[in-house]
C-alpha cells in the first residue's frame, strides 16, 4: 500500500466516524489471524471498554490484514485514520532507536526474567518512547522466544550453524546477532519462507513456537532447537492524536481493558505455546533443548559494541534484575 492510498484510506475511516452524540468507535487493526491469542486478547479489550463505558465506546477490529500489511496499519495509526495497531518491537526499533534493545540476542534469562523489565518502570517508559512520531504505547504483548528451525540437522552448538543460510526479520540487530552465532542471516519476507525453506533459499528460520505451527512451517523443517537467543515482544501501540481527543476517563478505560487483555494474553501464550510443542512433535518434529552457555558467548563482543546510552541504561538494569531469576 503505497503513501497515496494510504492517505485515502485514512480519510475514509475518519469519514465515517460517528457524530459526537453516537457512540465513540475506536478502530483496531492487525495483520494476525482472528484464532491467535493476540487476537483473542484484544476481544477482551473491546468486551471491556463497552462495560466500563455503558455503551458509550466502541473497539472494532479489522483482523488479518484488512487495511494493510503492519507497516501500513502503522502509518494509518500515525496519520489517526485508525486509532490502534498491533506492531512488533523489531519493526518499532525503525522509529525509536531504544526499542533495539529487545532485538539483541541473549538479553533475558527466561520469561520471568523478561517480564519484569517489561512491567518495570524503564519497560513502561520505554513502551511511551513512540509519542514522539506518533505512536502512543498501550501494552505489551508476549511473543515468546524466538529459536532455530531447520531442515537438515538439529542445531546443538553455534558451530552447526557454520556457513548455513538462515532467515532472519529485516532488524540489522536480528541479522547481526543470527551472523555472530555463525549463520549467514537472510532477510526474506515472512510469507516467502515456507517455498524458501522448500527450495532450499534458506536451510531454517528462527521464530517462536506458535508461529511455527501456524506457519506450517513444520511440514518442512524437522529440527527445532530451542536455544532461545531473543525476546521480541508485540507492542499496541495508538495513535497520540487520537489519544489527545480522548477524555481522561476515556483514557483511563482504555489503558485499564488494555493492561487486563495483556494479562489474558500471557496466560494464553503459554498455553499456546505448550500446544504448538506437543503438535509439531506429532508430526515428526526433533526437539532440543541445548545447552545456551556456548549461544551467548557468542554474542558477547557483539553486547559490547552497543553505544545507545539509554540501550546500555537498560541492559545494567536488565543485568540487575537477573539476579531475581537464578536457577
Amino acid at each position: 500500500m503505497n503513501y497515496i492510498k494510504i492517505m485515502i484510506l485514512s480519510w475514509l475511516l475518519m469519514s465515517c466516524q460517528p457524530s459526537e452524540s453516537s457512540t465513540k468507535v475506536l478502530r483496531l487493526a492487525h495483520t494476525l489471524p482472528e484464532n491467535h491469542v493476540v487476537h483473542t486478547a484484544m476481544l477482551h479489550m473491546s468486551k471491556i471498554i463497552a462495560e466500563k463505558s455503558q455503551g458509550k465506546m466502541d473497539l472494532k477490529i479489522f483482523a488479518g490484514g484488512q487495511l494493510g500489511k503492519e507497516s501500513d496499519t502503522v502509518a494509518l495509526v500515525q496519520l489517526g485514520g485508525i486509532d490502534m495497531t498491533k506492531v512488533s518491537a523489531a519493526a518499532m526499533e525503525n522509529f525509536v532507536s531504544e526499542v533495539g534493545i529487545f532485538t539483541l540476542p541473549y538479553v533475558f534469562k527466561d520469561s520471568a526474567h523478561y517480564w519484569e523489565f517489561l512491567e518495570s518502570e524503564s519497560g513502561k517508559e520505554l513502551l511511551q518512547k513512540g509519542k514522539k512520531v506518533g505512536l502512543r504505547g498501550i501494552t505489551y504483548y508476549d511473543a515468546g522466544a524466538r529459536s532455530f528451525y531447520t531442515l537438515d540437522k538439529m542445531i546443538e552448538k553455534p558451530a552447526d550453524l557454520e556457513g548455513m543460510k538462515i532467515r532472519v526479520m529485516g532488524s540489522r540487530n536480528c541479522q547481526d546477532a543470527i551472523n555472530a552465532l555463525g549463520a549467514q542471516a537472510q532477510s526474506i519476507p515472512y510469507g516467502e519462507l515456507y517455498s524458501a525453506l522448500q527450495q532450499r533459499v534458506v536451510l531454517g528460520g528462527e521464530n517462536n513456537p506458535p508461529s511455527f505451527v501456524t506457519s506450517r512451517h513444520y511440514e518442512v523443517c524437522k529440527y527445532y532447537s530451542l536455544n532461545e537467543h531473543s525476546r521480541i515482544p508485540d507492542m499496541l501501540v495508538m495513535s497520540q492524536v487520537n489519544w489527545e481527543k480522548l477524555t481522561d476517563e476515556e483514557q483511563e478505560i482504555i489503558q485499564f481493558a488494555a493492561d487486563e487483555s495483556r494479562k489474558l494474553q500471557r496466560q494464553l501464550w503459554e498455553e499456546e505455546t505448550s500446544k504448538a510443542l506437543r503438535e509439531v512433535q506429532k508430526h515428526g518434529v526433533a526437539i532440543l533443548y541445548p545447552d545456551k552457555v556456548p549461544f551467548t558467548a557468542r554474542c558477547v563482543d557483539l553486547l559490547k559494541q552497543v553505544k545507545n546510552p539509554l540501550i546500555l541504561q537498560y541492559l545494567e538494569e536488565i543485568k540487575a534484575m537477573e539476579s531475581n531469576h537464578a536457577e
